[in-house]
């Protein structure tokens, strides 16, 4: 079971909301610097360890400060990614860019940064050199295929997902970038998602781990680095168990000494690219109840929407919600909870028992730290919300104003 609690009292959040209205995300600092430590002492074990933060999940660099303080680096698949993690003052090889169909600018901005390349496809090596020039480190995303056969409900089957080399490509694009001069290499995958499972971690880490034995031996590389991914999950539902770090950490150690050890390879880095590990679950999403409407089911409205938060229309995703002053009253009523847009998908919660909700109400969705506001669009006209920051000294930050309707006009040209 898993506790679903807000950082801020009812008057505390009241005050907050006569300053900065409703709907907005609030981040806890506190928490976001916990959950990266938890991981970090995972691997404590390893000689190196290093975690790129996935800026994707919250791509804010007041996030992203937060934890390059505790020493963290970035994953970043995107121009602005890189540009937020300069901002936020990361540089060099604590970047990571994971190629992604990725195009020419992307590429030299992240070669100015020092950052190292991560491709996911093996024509990417021309294309680099071409547009941006090689790197002094490559790594490269290797996909599995169906040793997951059923595969993970995010990413899917590896062998159905648009990401990463072959087996048989991983090695030809190592032995490719050595005939251009390239002298140091890492490892890198990504295969689940949002996933609570030891056991995935520990068959991730037993596949890296041989596969980068047999690049030494085949191709004469020692790796600097295997990069498991991210892929921690969160528990959304009180009634689930959050992912046991320790009996992953004590696992993937096991295959450290079994495998890579007795090979040579003791001094190589193990990283991660986390992010809703870190933020997920210290984020919440806080809106206000503005309508009531009774049908053949009964609707609450809130001045928020999927724009705000997407995750329970794009992947019919759970979210808990409590109603502020309510937490624990009786949940007496079932109830669709909606936003304004004109897509019938736009529910946040579809047959939800909670308390009777009165308009005005206050309603607090948790666990939206990572790909909440990040998925935001703006279908319908709709603006994005504000994103504050709950400091470890109490005090609440504006990290980001929500978008007005100038912001919304002002690259229209009529």
């Amino acid at each position: 079971m898993t506790e679903k609690n807000f950082p801020l009292d009812e008057k505390t959040l009241r005050e907050v909301i006569k300053k900065y209205p409703t709907p907005f995300h609030l981040y806890d600092e506190k928490k976001i610097r916990e959950n990266f430590r938890r991981l970090r002492e995972t691997f404590s074990w390893a000689a190196e360890f290093r975690e790129y933060f996935a800026v994707k999940a919250t791509p804010n660099p007041a996030i992203v400060k937060i934890l390059a303080e505790d020493g963290a680096g970035t994953d970043c698949s995107s121009l602005a990614e890189l540009m937020i993690s300069e901002m936020a003052g990361v540089t060099g090889e604590k970047i990571m860019l994971t190629s992604n169909d990725t195009p020419a600018d992307e590429f030299q901005k992240a070669i100015s940064l020092g950052a190292i390349i991560n491709l996911d496809d093996i024509t990417h090596i021309e294309f680099l050199e071409k547009n941006a020039g090689l790197p002094k480190i490559l790594s490269f995303r290797y996909n599995p295929a169906d040793i997951m056969n059923n595969g993970n409900d995010i990413i899917g089957r590896p062998a159905e997902a648009k990401y990463g080399l072959t087996r048989q490509q991983i090695f030809d694009a190592y032995k490719i970038s050595q005939s251009k001069g390239v002298k140091r290499f890492g490892l890198h995958t990504m295969i689940a998602s949002n996933e609570r499972e030891t056991e995935t971690f520990l068959y991730t880490a037993q596949i890296m781990f041989e596969l980068a034995v047999e690049i030494k031996n085949q191709l004469g590389i020692n790796l600097e680095f295997v990069n498991l991914g991210g892929g921690f999950g969160i528990p959304y539902r009180p009634e689930e168990n959050p992912v046991d770090y320790k009996a992953i950490g004590a696992g993937i150690f096991e295959l450290y000494k079994k495998i890579l050890v007795p090979n040579g390879l003791e001094k190589i880095r193990i990283a991660t690219e986390s992010g809703r590990a870190i933020t997920g679950d210290a984020g919440w999403l806080v809106s206000t109840v503005i309508h009531e409407k009774n049908t053949y089911k009964n609707y609450i409205g809130l001045d928020s929407c999927m724009a705000n938060l997407m995750r329970p229309a794009l992947y019919g995703a759970y979210h808990h919600i409590t109603i502020l002053g309510k937490e624990n009253f009786d949940c007496e009523k079932i109830y669709d909870v909606t936003g304004s847009l004109c897509e019938n998908n736009d529910k946040f919660a579809i047959n939800r028992k909670l308390p009777k909700i009165d308009i005005g109400d206050i309603l607090i969705i948790h666990d939206t730290g990572a790909h909440g506001h990040a998925m935001g669009f703006n279908y319908n006209g709709k603006l994005r919300s504000a994103e504050l920051l709950l400091r470890e000294n109490g005090e609440i930050e504006l990290i980001r104003r929500a978008e007005t309707l100038d912001d919304y006009f002002a690259t229209l040209k009529f």
